[in-house]
């Protein structure tokens, strides 16, 4: 492979070390020909090796990677689209994906093999047609892609369902009309119990119907439980969907608290006449107040996005702070605050998005970042974009605690070099002072020092802000206007300029030998002034000639010739209109009469907002929040409903499997998957999130029977016993091994029971050790223990292997629930080997465990000789790591290898830990929040009393009955036998049939699990 491109580059004068394959440096460039380019690899491509190919597609994609335009080769490209070579297959769908929508024509010409590739046995292959095939953007191949995606959505690769997924906004795009055909696809995809594809189709809901709410709400608890499992960038798409829908389907929780706010603001602004009205109000105002209770589903949503605060993705993060900050009631907002503290230590785009949102958390929320002030402090190192936002957020977190440390910062950010972020650091002073008012007198004084300051920024900057402040108690500072005046005479800045003149003229009353003395010196440089400047001079000569025509009426008149004759229109009109209305002639109007009321009227101080106040319509962490402005295809944040919409329309129905009465039936039953699993053939209805995408292997002999039947989905020995299907066997062997097989249940039986008694011993045992028996009522104390345990029936048998399979060699297993000896870690389990040939099995052992990382196994000791129709029982230790995936060994004889796995229900991976009813509720307070789960349930219609549960969640897991005052509380206590994690099951009884059952465990996915299958004991 190596030595052909090199002559290809010998040939073409070394193009191998040129940046751009095939072009000869020594053609000159400018004036050399393009039609030689890339022959070398057009030759490659042509070749009948697909080592060539091959090579020569890696250097087009390298190509392409690297920004160079390789649309040239399009047509020898694309005759390779059928190349039987899986490698270079990939590769020329990769460069169509790029080039299709470019050579449309050329992309046509090869559709059918396109069509061909969604036929193709590997994954990769179906789902990159159906890409290149929904990159050419062409009307008249809509109905194609339409049936292509239908195809892919039912494909049995979640992969391929991911890129029909993606493929829905570009065909709706090409074609809107489709949209009606398209949204059932959508419906079919959001059914989807896959990681891999949720994020995708939530993404295509999202560009093609956002409205159709309905649509979500079957889905809406699957994706909640879903969300941690997805991919980054499917997790922010399916945040800010949840987001919007829960605004719609659940009651604000801060309503009560809005009403509140509501009433504290007319009582503030109310009179003393109102507050009677008010108090006859308050009843109506209390009955509007009802309790509020949270929906289950919403506070579902905030529980499962919040472990994602610590993902390392700053999107993600970002999403779940503005959930939280649209959804959450306001005791629970805060946790968002470290978070997003912790994203401002990334880079500083990061941290400008960030910042944005935090200004306008803070303005509504300050109390958040209060213990987080000093992360708003600001670096040298900021770009001034970073310097400005901080220093909005740390003015909107000022208060009368920490308002000393603040003005403190700014006092050492005024020094600085960047000269927009000193004037941000006035005006943040400026708005500190208009906030605050204990301190406007120090800021103010700390304003007019750096009046004195040596750069004129900052000096102008000072005036700005200070005439802002003075206009609220202008009588108490006519000082400070006087040494203003003196500053016009070096300050240059125009709007200072005008800011001082603006001042003096409009309290000229308070200055009255200084005005006129400022209007003489502006009058000599109106010509050259700027026209904001000129425009205060009109004025301020005008508010002179009112109030002390005397001295001023010359000047005025001087300043308004002028200004007739200006070159900026504005001022010549200004001019024009202050002649008539200061100065009365004939032709004046009535206006002439109100000139002093319309000129020294008094005005409003103005009022220094945040720029972020208002910003919070719309939805944090979009892009429309982020530039104030509404943004094509943002989608507005609905407002709370007044009442709560029909919870009910979030319940699934689950299919009753009881009822099912043909064998069929049954066996479809099996075939059901687990909530997190792939769609594609694994095993049964406990196993863990992780194993998920895990096929089962159809050629590894028992697979499909372990994969089911061995999961604890209940099958016992006796159902895998009746359904043989060979039809090679008589009816006389038949008879003959059902009679074995009762002699062999009946001792698995007395087996199982001698087990149990050896177990009752152990317990009681360790229970003697702890309990002080003189402090207890013995007969309560029988009572517990007779319940402590689960009964020796409830030991479930299950098949490891087949007799027909095994070749007469059948093989049962049980969790036998004592503790392994050899290693406390290891979880026993009891094997029982029955020889159902006429001669004997010899050597029986396990030979090459694979085993998850982290798992271990103990085996049991050789068998040298198992005796033609006897039994034979073992025992053998997993570590199986606090998971529910399966150990898969090889199970050897003699003569044969058998393939064999076995996978523990949750409840098989603990051991009873025996607690006090006060250390039980010690232990319990440690486990809260995330380590808690709560669900409802109804209990079947055998559980009538307490026995009857106790039963029922001892068989289900290997836990002891902890003590406990109450009768309608049950309560159970374990640890898990690998890591020793406690688990802690309380279940509540309620009238009419109803209950609660709180699981706390520090391993989130065990309880799940075991919330699960307690649920199913109790409700059958």
């Amino acid at each position: 492979v190596s030595a052909a491109p090199s002559a290809f580059s010998d040939e073409k004068g070394g193009s191998a070390s040129e940046p751009e394959y095939g072009h000869d440096p020594a053609s000159g460039g400018i004036f050399s020909s393009d039609y030689k380019r890339h022959d070398d690899l057009k030759e490659m491509l042509d070749s009948n090796k697909d080592s060539l190919k091959l090579e020569a597609m890696k250097r087009i994609v390298a190509m392409i990677a690297r920004g160079k335009n390789a649309s040239d080769l399009f047509p020898a490209v694309v005759k390779n689209v059928a190349c039987k070579n899986i490698e270079v297959k990939k590769l020329v769908y990769v460069y169509l994906v790029r080039y299709a929508e470019e050579q449309q024509d050329l992309a046509l010409l090869s559709i059918s093999t396109f069509q061909r590739g969604l036929k193709d046995p590997n994954q990769l292959i179906r789902a990159s047609a159906l890409r290149v095939l929904s990159s050419i953007r062409v009307t008249i191949i809509v109905p194609i892609m339409m049936l292509a995606i239908k195809e892919a959505a039912s494909d049995m690769s979640p992969y391929v369902r991911k890129t029909a997924a993606h493929a829905i906004p570009k065909l709706h795009s090409l074609d809107p009309e489709q949209k009606d055909q398209l949204i059932e696809v959508i419906e079919k995809l959001l059914a989807d119990k896959t990681t891999l594809v949720a994020g995708s189709v939530v993404m295509a809901f999202e560009e093609v119907c956002p409205d159709r709410i309905d649509l979500i709400h079957k889905n809406y608890r699957k994706l909640c439980n879903l969300l941690i499992d997805v991919e980054e960038w499917g997790q922010v798409v399916i945040i800010n969907m949840l987001t919007r829908y829960a605004r719609t389907q659940f009651l604000n929780p801060n309503i009560n608290e809005s009403l509140l706010e509501e009433n504290s603001e007319k009582a503030f602004y109310a009179s003393d006449d109102e507050e009677e009205e008010d108090k006859k109000a308050e009843p109506a105002t209390l009955a509007k107040r009802k309790p509020y209770v949270m929906d289950p589903d919403h506070r579902l949503l905030l529980r499962n996005t919040k472990p994602l605060l610590q993902s390392r993705n700053a999107a993600v993060v970002m999403a779940v702070a503005q959930l939280y900050f649209h959804l959450a009631p306001k005791a629970e907002v805060g946790i968002i605050a470290k978070a997003l503290v912790r994203l401002m230590r990334s880079h500083s785009e990061v941290q400008y998005v960030v910042l944005q949102n935090v200004a306008t958390m803070s303005i509504k929320r300050r109390g958040m970042f209060e213990p987080y002030l000093k992360s708003f402090y600001i670096r040298s190192t900021d770009p001034t974009q970073i310097k400005v936002l901080k220093l909005e957020v740390l003015t909107n977190l000022a208060n009368e605690t920490n308002i000393s440390t603040i003005l403190r910062e700014f006092q050492t950010y005024i020094k600085s070099m960047d000269k927009d972020f000193v004037a941000a650091s006035i005006q943040a002073i400026g708005r500190c002072a208009t906030n605050i008012g204990e301190v406007r007198d120090t800021c103010l004084n700390g304003l007019v020092q750096l009046l004195s300051n040596r750069d004129e920024l900052v000096v102008a900057e000072s005036v700005v802000v200070i005439k802002k402040l003075l206009q609220m108690q202008p009588e108490q500072h006519s000082d400070i206007i006087k040494h203003m005046a003196k500053l016009i005479d070096n300050i240059q800045v125009p709007m200072a300029r005008a800011s001082i003149l603006w001042l003096i003229g409009e309290y000229c009353e308070h200055v009255p030998k200084i005005a006129p003395d400022v209007l003489r010196k502006m009058a000599k440089s109106f010509t050259n002034e700027e026209d904001i400047v000129k425009l205060q001079i009109i004025n301020l000569a005008a508010k002179l000639y009112l109030t002390n025509s005397k001295q001023s009426k010359l000047l005025t008149q001087y300043v308004l010739n002028l200004a007739k004759y200006d070159q900026n229109y504005d001022i010549r009109d200004r001019a024009r209109f202050i002649r008539q209305l200061i100065v009365p002639t004939d032709k004046s109007g009535a206006l002439s009469k109100y000139a002093k009321k319309l000129f020294l009227a008094l005005k409003p101080a103005p009022v220094l907002e945040s720029p972020f106040k208002d910003r919070d319509h719309f939805q944090l962490g979009s892009l429309s929040h982020l530039l104030n402005a509404k943004a094509a295809g943002y989608q507005e944040l609905p407002n709370w409903p007044e009442s709560a919409p029909d919870p009910s329309v979030r319940n699934v129905e689950i299919p009753d499997w009881s009822k099912c009465s043909s064998r069929k039936d049954r066996k479809e039953k099996k075939v059901e998957k687990p909530f997190y699993s792939d769609s594609e053939g694994e095993s049964g209805p406990t196993e863990s999130a992780d194993s998920g995408n895990c096929e089962s292997d159809s050629g590894s002999g028992s697979a499909s029977a372990s994969g089911s039947d061995e999961s604890g989905s209940g099958s016992e020995s006796e159902e895998s016993g009746e359904e043989t299907e060979s039809d090679e066997e008589e009816e006389d062997e038949e008879e003959e091994k059902k009679k074995r097989k009762k002699l062999d249940k009946t001792k698995a039986k007395k087996q199982a029971e001698e087990s149990a008694e050896r177990c009752t011993i152990h317990t009681i045992h360790q229970i003697s050790c702890i309990i002080n028996f003189d402090q207890f009522d013995m007969n309560k104390i029988t009572s517990v223990f007779s319940q402590t345990l689960a009964p020796s029936g409830s030991i479930k048998m299950y098949e490891l292997l087949h007799r027909i399979k095994g070749e007469g060699l059948a093989v049962e297993y049980c969790f036998s629930r004592q503790p392994f000896s050899p290693e406390p870690n290891m979880v026993a389990v009891q094997i029982q080997f029955t020889n159902n040939t006429n001669s004997e099995t010899k050597n029986l052992h396990i030979e090459d465990p694979r085993l998850q990382s982290g798992m271990r196994i103990r085996e049991f000791a050789e068998i040298d000789v198992l005796a033609a129709g006897e039994s034979v029982t073992v025992v053998m230790g997993i570590d199986f790591c606090d998971s529910t995936q399966a150990a898969n060994f090889q199970l050897c004889t003699h003569t044969r290898k058998f393939f064999v796995s076995i996978q523990p229900p949750v409840g098989e991976l603990m051991t009873p830990a025996f607690l006090t009813e006060n250390d039980f509720k010690k232990e319990q307070g440690k486990l809260m929040g995330m380590n808690e789960i709560l669900e409802k349930l109804t209990l079947g219609e055998k559980c009538v009393n307490e026995h009857v549960i106790v039963e029922r969640v001892t068989a289900t897991a290997n836990l002891s009955r902890v003590p406990c005052g109450s009768d309608k509380e049950c309560r159970f206590a374990g640890k898990t036998v690998s890591s020793g994690c406690l688990v802690l099951v309380t279940v509540t009884t309620k009238e009419g049939g109803g209950a609660q059952l709180t699981v706390n465990c520090e391993k989130m996915l065990i309880g799940t699990m075991l919330v699960k299958d307690i649920l199913q004991a109790l409700s059958q």
